[in-house]
């Protein structure tokens, strides 16, 4: 950097310096300061302790009250909502212990970014959400949004997102069975296991089949049938024989034996056609000779 650069830089400094020095301060819990009290500037330490924060008042005041109260709503049900994806991380149950939490979030956003002007034509919107490039609620809020959406849980809910569907509160039940069984028999032979546990594993196997063809699985069920799974294959070693594989075995044998007879075909029939040419000949020949003789004599 040369001298030139750092002169304007700190002509700069010196600047914004003198500037922020006829900042007003404003305390956090939001209060303008009464027409009698110490203004504090940059740098400053109150005497008494008191934490403040540098501000420019806003032409109509400080934020109304309308906007505190939704920005402490939003962060009362924003931590909420964390607290609770956090606690259903493993094994995964967002969609069925969160849903709530998330309506609620997602209301209060909804009354935030609904743009209407409280006292002082002043707009929550502008005020919590675009008064900054850090658009701090706008981005914490994106950040949960972008997670339900990935998780797919709207799937696995009602038509009003207020509980579970019908199709996810049967897998759970089947679910539930098949846990039951793994946990009656683990301590046994696992052979016992795969025989008395297959009639429900089987069921729950069928079920999730017919909710993956309808595209209807939200996270809650990938995961526990992944799990469970894996309990069944990996952990007590059993297997169930697919019943579709049998015409699957059989058009296979078929496709793969249908060339063999096909040659083989061909040649049968190649060989018949070649013992009636044979057979032609030698009648031909024997009436050839019959004439000859029959003209000798």
């Amino acid at each position: 950097m040369g001298v030139c650069e750092r002169c304007v830089r700190a002509v700069r400094l010196l600047f914004w310096a003198s500037v922020l020095t006829f900042v007003t301060a404003v305390s956090v819990s939001g209060q303008p300061p009464s027409p009698g009290a110490q203004v504090w500037t940059l740098g400053v330490v109150p005497e008494d302790g008191q934490v403040w924060t540098l501000g420019v008042v806003p032409e109509d005041g400080q934020v109304s009250e309308r906007c505190r109260e939704l920005l402490r709503v939003f962060g009362q049900r924003y931590g909420t909502l964390a607290r609770c994806l956090v606690t259903s991380a493993r094994p995964v149950t967002l969609c069925q212990h969160c849903h709530a939490q998330y309506a609620h979030l997602h209301d209060i956003y909804t009354n935030i970014s609904a743009d209407q002007t409280g006292p002082g034509n002043v707009s929550c919107q502008v005020v919590l959400l675009r008064s900054d490039r850090l658009m701090l609620l706008y981005n914490l809020y994106s950040s949960l949004h972008d997670i339900w959406e990935s998780a797919e849980c709207t799937k696995c809910l009602n038509h009003n997102q207020t509980d579970l569907n019908n199709e996810t509160l049967s897998f759970l039940t089947r679910l539930n069975q098949s846990l039951s069984c793994f946990e009656k028999y683990q301590q046994g032979n696992h052979s016992d296991l795969c025989k008395e546990c297959k009639t429900t594993y089987k069921a729950l196997n069928e079920l999730y089949s017919q909710i993956s063809t309808k595209k209807s699985l939200c996270i809650d069920i990938e995961d526990a049938m992944n799990m469970t799974r894996q309990l069944w294959s990996k952990t007590f070693n059993c297997s169930v024989p697919r019943e579709e594989t049998v015409p699957v075995i059989a058009v296979s044998s078929f496709m793969l034996f249908l060339p063999i007879i096909f040659y083989l075909s061909n040649y049968l029939h190649s060989e018949q056609k070649k013992r009636k040419l044979i057979h032609a000949k030698r009648a031909k020949s024997s009436h050839s000779l019959m004439n000859i003789q029959d003209k000798l004599s």
